[in-house]
This record gives structure tokens, C-alpha cells and sequence, in this order.
């Protein structure tokens, strides 16, 4: 590319569904959008699912597969029942949901392949450097490059803990899991295992074909490919339901604790602007269903000779969001500090709740009080063993916790949603660069 090549509105360093999104998203709104990625459009390589629900509806036609017998299993014994989450779930097919954000981008986008290096601020334009001496010029400059950042470092506090799996995808005599149903987590233990905990993570895909994902939801530092593939088929073997032929693997590590990004003059998006969940790991149906509120927000901004990254971080994080975001970190050192048996006892009261209130707890757009109030409802209803080393965590942090029980404390309040604010048009606790959980 040139050093001559024109100026766009705006660049997007990153071609995950993530960035893509925000790309197509600003070039509905009549901007010129540059994406610059190391490689050309190719579909997703990450297996993404998302609860069909939080998708937005042009993106539920992407589904690969929906199930809607959802089920996990917190007992450790064999025989343990299945509880029911009554919540349908996709699995994504990722080379429809390119072909889609690609189509709704339109002629405004261009692809560009190459490396971003970094980025400087020359009057109203800025200058992105690529690793081959090449140079864009763009209005504003957005960091979608994934888990940690490029352009503008993400912060995790006490350091990256991190949501490690690995899974297959395979053929099976005997079926790893119920024919026709998703298992979102599976804490059964059918051998011995030592440190940390892990679930299995499985999807019915049809016939004998099973993906089954050994996962560790989020440890410091995090499990390794090795020591969760082992699991894995020692789980497998264990239950009597060994794999036949493995048409694919995946291995997935991604933080988990990003803080919520203070603004700059850089906007991120996705992973490198902290959209994890922290406690669910999802990413990409969180950032479909924000992108077009940011995308109003910059092209609103630019259209006004204002502040078009301030606009878009102010979209993305508004303060609500940002004191959800410290609920949701008090939640994780709660989950760090617990000694592995008792993960299945906090996921047990955890589904215990009503559906509403743990929906509410795993959705991105949900506010701090009502988080803090259902924190209060799972402390009040988890065992001992659970209650005590979450009061130890939440004494550690006495600052934020306080603010936590004063937002309990509040009256109830929605709140703001970027997809609220205009009229324009959404890493399984495993898969990952979004894997909607591995969102």
C-alpha cells in the first residue's frame, strides 16, 4: 500500500468478527472504512456460540445449529441430574457471519492486508504504520486486534487470568454427551483429578458427531494444552465414549479480568477494549449488539468536527458500564480465590437463581446494582464452603465493595445500551479471540 493511498474516515486495525463489525457498522453509516488485517477475509477460525437470544436477529441467521435442550451438570458424582437452562443456543457458522458483515458493510469498506505497527496523530488525521513501511491515514483509528491490544495496551488487574480449553471434533461410537442436547458446563468428575477444576464444554452436531472442549473457566496462570487435553480423553475414556476419527482441534487461551479502559485518543473495540465478560468469557454477540450505537456515536462525531474517539469511547463505556464492570471483577477474584471442589457448589446456587436473574448476571449490558443484588442473592444461598472465600475476596476489596453495596442498595435503574441511543441497527465460556466462550 502506498504512503499516497487516501485517507478514509476511519481504520480498523483487526479482521475479527469484532472489528468487522464496527467496520461494517461505520460504513452503514456513509463512512469510508479501511479494515487492515494480517490476512484477506477468511472465515473465523474460533468456534463462537452465543445464546440465540443476545444475538442480534440478522446475525441468528448465521446459526450453524441451535439447541434447545441446554443443560448443565454441577454434581461431581456420575449419576448426577442435568439442570435444564431452558435458554436456547448457536453455534455460529463463521463463514456465514463473514458473508454477512461483509454484505452489510457494502462498497464503503476496503480490506487491506498488512501489520499494524503504530500509530501517531498529525492534525485532524492520523498516521498508521504498517509493518512492511507502509502508511494509512484516517480519520479516527480504532484497536480491534484482539485479547490485549496493538495499538493501546488493556490492563488486567493483579495480572491476566485466563480462560484456557481444548476440545475436538469427532466421530463416536458411543455418545460423549445427551444425543441432541449442549452442554454448556459439566463439572462430573468420571476420574481422579488433581488442581484446578475443569468442566466439559459439548455440542451434539448430528449423527456421531460431537465437538467436546475440556475447559478451565479462568485461573492464574492458565491451565495448558497439554494438561486439558489430557483431561479430555481421560474423561472421555473414563465415561466409555472414547473419540473415533478427530476431524479438528482447537485450543483456546484468552484473559478473562480486563479492566474497563480508561478513553483515549485511540478507540478500541472487542477484546482489546475489554469486552470479555469476565465471567462467562463471551465477546462476540456482546460486540454485534454494540457496534451499531458506537458506529452512530463516531459517525456523529466526525459529521460535527468533534472528538469522533471520545464519542465512540463514551458509547462503549459509559459510567454505569463502568461500575458494572467492577462488580463483574469483584465476581472474578471470587472465582480465583475458590478452591477447586468448590466451583461446582458456586455454579450450583449460581443456576439455582431464576433464569432472570443469572440471564442478567451473564448479559454485558447489565447494571451494577442489579449485578451486586445478585451477588447478594448467590452469597445467601451457596454453602459454606463457597461463602466464606467470597467474603474473603470482597473484604480484600473494600472500596469497591462498598460501592457495590451501595448499588445494590440503589433503586433499580436499565442501564444505557449504544443500541438504545440511535435508530440505526448484537468465547461459551471457551472459545476463543471471541470465542464466545469460547464467545
Amino acid at each position: 500500500m502506498s504512503a499516497h493511498a487516501p485517507a478514509t474516515d476511519a481504520m480498523v486495525v483487526g479482521g475479527g468478527p469484532a472489528g468487522l463489525a464496527l467496520a461494517a457498522e461505520l460504513a452503514r453509516q456513509g463512512l469510508s472504512v479501511r479494515v487492515v488485517a494480517p490476512h484477506p477475509p477468511r472465515a473465523f477460525p474460533a468456534t463462537y456460540g452465543a445464546w440465540r437470544s443476545d444475538l442480534p436477529g440478522w446475525a441468528q441467521a448465521c446459526a450453524a445449529q441451535v439447541w434447545a435442550d441446554v443443560r448443565v451438570y454441577t454434581g461431581l458424582g456420575p449419576t448426577s441430574s442435568p439442570t435444564p437452562l431452558l435458554r436456547p443456543y448457536a453455534l455460529l457458522d463463521n463463514a456465514a457471519l463473514l458473508a454477512a458483515l461483509l454484505e452489510r458493510a457494502g462498497p464503503g469498506l476496503t480490506w487491506t492486508r498488512g501489520q499494524a505497527t503504530g500509530a501517531a496523530r498529525h492534525g485532524n488525521l492520523w498516521a498508521v504504520t504498517g509493518g512492511a513501511s507502509e502508511t494509512w491515514h484516517a480519520r479516527v483509528v480504532v484497536d480491534a486486534s484482539g485479547h490485549g491490544g496493538l495499538l493501546r495496551p488493556t490492563h488486567f488487574p493483579g495480572g491476566a487470568a485466563f480462560q484456557t480449553a481444548y476440545g475436538v471434533v469427532a466421530r463416536f461410537r458411543q455418545p460423549p454427551a445427551a444425543p441432541g442436547s449442549m452442554v454448556w458446563m459439566d463439572y462430573r468428575a468420571p476420574a481422579p483429578v488433581r488442581g484446578e477444576a475443569t468442566f466439559l464444554y459439548a455440542m451434539h452436531l448430528g449423527g456421531d458427531r460431537y465437538f467436546v472442549e475440556e475447559t478451565s473457566l479462568i485461573a492464574r496462570p492458565g491451565l495448558t494444552r497439554d494438561v486439558l487435553a489430557a483431561r479430555l480423553h481421560a474423561r472421555l475414556a473414563a465415561q466409555g465414549t472414547p473419540p473415533g476419527e478427530i476431524e479438528s482441534e482447537e485450543w483456546v487461551r484468552f484473559p478473562m479480568n480486563a479492566a474497563a479502559p480508561p478513553a483515549g485518543e485511540v478507540l478500541a473495540f472487542g477484546a482489546a477494549a475489554g469486552g470479555v465478560h469476565p465471567v462467562s468469557g463471551f465477546q462476540v454477540s456482546g460486540a454485534l449488539r454494540d457496534a451499531p450505537g458506537v458506529a452512530a456515536a463516531v459517525a456523529g462525531a466526525l459529521a460535527r468536527g468533534e472528538d469522533a474517539a471520545s464519542a465512540g469511547w463514551a458509547a462503549l463505556w459509559p459510567p454505569e458500564r463502568r461500575a458494572a464492570r467492577e462488580v463483574q471483577l469483584l465476581g472474578v477474584r471470587a472465582l480465583l480465590t475458590l478452591p477447586p471442589a468448590a466451583l461446582p457448589e458456586f455454579f450450583r446456587a449460581f443456576f439455582a437463581l431464576p433464569q432472570q436473574q443469572w440471564q442478567a448476571f451473564l448479559d454485558p449490558q447489565t447494571g451494577a446494582g442489579e449485578l451486586a443484588r445478585t451477588m447478594l442473592r448467590l452469597f445467601a444461598g451457596a454453602p459454606g464452603a463457597v461463602r466464606l472465600p467470597l467474603a474473603r475476596a470482597a473484604l480484600a476489596e473494600p472500596g469497591a465493595s462498598g460501592r457495590a453495596l451501595r448499588a445494590a442498595a440503589a433503586p433499580p435503574a436499565p442501564m444505557p445500551a449504544p443500541t438504545l441511543k440511535v435508530a440505526s441497527p448484537s468465547s461459551h465460556p471457551a472459545a476463543a479471540a471471541g470465542r464466545e466462550a469460547g464467545s
